[in-house]
């Protein structure tokens, strides 16, 4: 079973992802994770992010055991990453990782932002995460804010509205949901809230029990 995870930023994709994956005994991908990591590699070596060239490069040659930096978390890495995400060369190397690990035996949890239109049209189940945008401003606010870094409200706020912008206007798979994606509105939603909604969307999708 391929289960495609969708959404903007902060809307709860990636958590949600992850424990879908344990709940369903499936292995679980942040595609996020390979665009960070591009643009960290690139800026370790003294590259440019604005370089088309060595953010492929730096594409091409990823380590996946490197994936767990926590570095990969702070919100520079973020905001670099939605820059390399926006070129040709760069989506399609990491295309070709994300549809190998789709390909695993039993299937996997993949989330990110064009993972039921591009990377996994077939997926099983897809659902598309929502929220809205003060909602996620203020969980990202409180998620940097634990980790000591030095951030505004309207900042984080202004950062989103950005992020999504980029995200949905870029040429390359541009931020959408799949036409049979199912919505998940995460607003007022804490995560076992959302979880339990996800399981039911999916236990009606593929016609399968609820696990225990």
């Amino acid at each position: 079973m391929i289960v495609a995870i969708d959404g903007p930023a902060a809307s709860g994709k990636g958590t949600l992802a992850r424990r879908l994956a344990e709940v369903f005994g499936l292995p679980h991908l942040d595609s996020g994770l390979l665009y960070r990591a591009t643009a960290r590699d690139v800026l370790a070596r003294g590259g440019a992010l604005t370089s088309e060239a060595e953010a492929e490069a730096a594409a091409r040659v990823l380590d996946p055991s490197t994936f767990e930096d926590e570095r990969l978390r702070h919100r520079g890495i973020g905001e670099a990453a939605s820059i390399v995400a926006k070129y040709a060369g760069v989506r399609s190397v990491l295309l070709d990782f994300q549809r190998a690990f789709a390909a695993r035996p039993g299937g996997a949890v993949i989330d990110g932002r064009d993972i039921g239109t591009v990377v996994c049209p077939e997926a099983d189940v897809k659902i598309f995460v929502v929220a809205d945008v003060e909602e996620r401003a203020r969980r990202r606010f409180l998620e940097l804010e634990a980790r000591g870094e030095p951030v505004t409200r309207d900042g984080v706020l202004e950062t989103i509205r950005q992020r999504d912008e980029r995200d949905r206007t870029r040429v390359e798979s541009p931020m959408r949901a799949a036409e049979d994606a199912q919505l998940l509105d995460t607003t007022n939603l804490d995560i076992e809230a959302a979880l339990a909604q996800a399981i039911l969307l999916i236990k009606r999708k593929i016609d399968r029990p609820e696990p225990d």
